[in-house]
């Protein structure tokens, strides 16, 4: 199964070119690449351990690769400060480390300045906290910015999260599993909130890591499959979400459907032994 193209460039945003990472005698990935583009919205596929967490880790300007290049609207990973680089990226963590009961609202602002608590003598602008009330407003959880931290259910703290990656108007959203733990109105009122983020900001690019199809939201335009740390397929998802595809990137036989814009999976049924 070959590599995939994904078109003619429309404004890249981000570009991985023949990434390797690798770690204490350990291949992680391997000659990887990627380009995202203004609009899109990425999947990144594969089965635990195949290489996604590492892959976005590059994405996020968080790590270097041991081979290859990473470049984020034209700043190159290794010639540039990563941290002018991480404030063009919003990035989304479900397991978010914050402890202290803040308000919501304090919450989206503290990505301002990229920390886990609001940092001492900072305040923000009254364009600021129009902006933070607005993408409360869009993820649909408006009336909770007055709300403290630990009252939230995991569903609300996710769309919360993605408010907060974007309030420093990034152009590139990088979300890490964001329906982990999620019931399933949950994971619906979450994907309902990205794909209404799609409409409102159309020239933003994002990047979901998941290994659950079902978790894909309506807007998800490409695709990429990892497998051993290597790249199986990229490119637009009605080529590469097939279910040849998927069942080798997860070594596993099944039937993948889309129904209204959503992904299925299923096993695929064995045929049955005929009698001796």
């Amino acid at each position: 199964m070959g590599e995939l193209e994904t078109g003619a460039d429309i404004g890249t945003v981000l570009s991985v070119t023949d990434v390797s990472v690798v770690r204490d005698g350990r291949t992680l990935l391997d000659s990887v690449s990627l380009t995202v583009r203004a609009g899109e919205h990425w999947a990144l596929l594969g089965a635990n351990g195949a290489g996604k967490s590492t892959l976005l880790r590059l994405l996020g300007a968080s790590a270097h690769p041991t081979r290859g290049a990473v470049e984020l609207l034209g700043h190159r990973i290794g010639r540039v400060d990563l941290r002018e680089l991480r404030a063009l990226v919003g990035h989304v963590d479900p397991r978010h480390p914050l402890r202290s009961p803040l308000r919501v609202r304090d919450v989206v602002l503290t990505g301002l300045t990229g920390s886990v608590e609001p940092v001492p003598r900072r305040s923000a602008s009254a364009e600021q906290l129009a902006h933070a009330d607005e993408l409360l407003g869009l993820l649909g959880v408006a009336g909770l910015a007055e709300a403290r931290w630990p009252q939230l259910s995991q569903g609300e703290r996710g769309r919360v999260l993605i408010a907060r990656a974007l309030l420093p108007r990034p152009r590139l959203l990088l979300l890490d599993e964001p329906a982990t733990g999620l019931d399933v109105p949950g994971r619906e009122q979450l994907l309902e909130g990205l794909d209404a983020l799609r409409s409102a900001d159309p020239g933003l690019a994002t990047v979901l890591v998941t290994h659950h199809l079902e978790e894909l939201p309506e807007g998800t335009s490409h695709a990429l499959l990892l497998r051993g740390g290597r790249s199986m397929a990229r490119g637009p998802v009605e080529r590469v979400l097939t279910s040849e595809r998927v069942s080798a990137c997860f070594d596993h036989p099944v039937v993948l459907t889309r129904t209204e814009g959503r992904w299925q999976v299923r096993a695929r049924r064995r045929a049955p032994v005929a009698a001796g």
